[in-house]
């Protein structure tokens, strides 16, 4: 039995059935919180509110929002190329509008499927930026790398993909709207 994308998440909470009403419930706090992972720098690095980004650093200050975390990059065989790209305009611009929109149709429940594309492709480049397949950065410190393979890019990334198969949108979401719209109705994959 599997949900059609207007219905996912409406089963019977019984045995047997595709989800609970819990799961549901929980996938959509998971969608919620997800989100706010995503909305949540790009607030910091535009306004500084003074978490990771002071006021003075801030993107409306004329502050770089890539500058601090690419220009930090010193492992892996990507690094010099990562550390040119910070402070560059078109990779500040790409990067926070990224934040936005993925973390705004997270919270939303809307294009899920998009979200979890371009959430997985952007905590894919950040996953290449900290490589935590190194041992040593090119200063021959230890790189602090905790899991060689799987760190927390690739289980962001895994819970975008969870919550765009499961239709986590239409709980508490605008999913079932969004997939009810004549543009998403002829392209699915706006889902």
């Amino acid at each position: 039995m599997q949900p059609s994308p207007r219905d996912g998440g409406d089963t019977a909470p019984r045995p047997g059935t595709v989800m609970t009403t819990t799961a549901r419930r929980l996938l959509a706090v998971l969608r919620i919180v997800t989100g706010y992972l995503f909305l949540w720098p790009f607030l910091d690095k535009t306004f500084g509110l003074d978490y990771a980004t002071a006021p003075e650093r801030a993107w409306i200050n004329d502050g770089s929002p890539t500058k601090g975390f690419l220009s930090g990059v010193d492992v892996g065989p990507f690094a010099g190329a990562f550390r040119s790209l910070a402070r560059a305009p078109w990779a500040d611009w790409l990067f926070m509008l990224g934040l936005l929109g993925i973390g705004l149709a997270v919270m939303l429940g809307v294009g899920l499927r998009i979200a979890a594309v371009a959430g997985t492709v952007q905590l894919l480049l950040m996953w290449a930026a900290e490589w935590p397949l190194a041992r040593f950065t090119e200063a021959g410190e230890p790189s602090m790398s905790t899991n060689p393979i799987i760190d927390y890019h690739i289980v962001y990334a895994l819970v975008l993909i969870v919550l765009a198969a499961c239709y986590a949108g239409n709980t508490w979401g605008f999913g079932k709207r969004w997939a009810e719209l004549p543009a998403v109705e002829q392209n699915p994959w706006l889902l």
